[in-house]
């Protein structure tokens, strides 16, 4: 587990800059997670979040691979020309299945498919409480990220 954490701070330091994200599509996440954390970045002014995946910058999604990949081609198929739609096949194969790992969070460019900022926060339980704690804990860490160090 410390090693996919290490990863995926690894993958937002070499990522695409998130700075250019201002919107974002919540994906349904364990425990509805995802009505907590749209508050938490609406209330606190860090991402306006949208209900309608065109209109997004990028995704908030608590899972990675191939089930994900299938979901964003689903959500982002009517952006695509036709006669890309045709070729979808010639692209690079989906990304290998990951173990579900409880606490990992990413938002992901839509376009790009490149993880732009990713972070760990491990929880116990699904209560409401707690996943009020875990998206607090969500906004803050991606706050301080988005804020430019001086």
């Amino acid at each position: 587990m410390k090693l996919f954490a290490f990863l995926a701070a690894i993958a937002a330091a070499y990522g695409q800059d998130i700075s250019g994200v201002k919107t974002v599509y919540m994906l349904p996440m364990a425990g509805g997670l995802e009505q907590y954390l749209a508050v938490r970045l609406t209330s606190g002014h860090i991402f306006q979040v949208v209900t309608d995946p065109l209109k997004a910058d990028a995704v908030f999604t608590d899972r990675l691979g191939v089930g994900f990949e299938q979901t964003l081609r689903e959500l982002y198929a009517a952006e695509k020309p036709p006669d890309e739609k045709v070729n979808e096949e010639f692209t690079a194969p989906p990304m290998a299945p990951l173990a579900r790992v409880r606490g990992s969070y990413f938002i992901v460019d839509h376009k790009t498919h490149n993880v732009v900022w990713s972070t760990y926060v491990p929880h116990k339980s699904n209560d409401a409480s707690e996943l009020n704690r875990l998206a607090g804990k969500i906004a803050t860490q991606l706050e301080k990220d988005l804020t430019p160090k001086k």
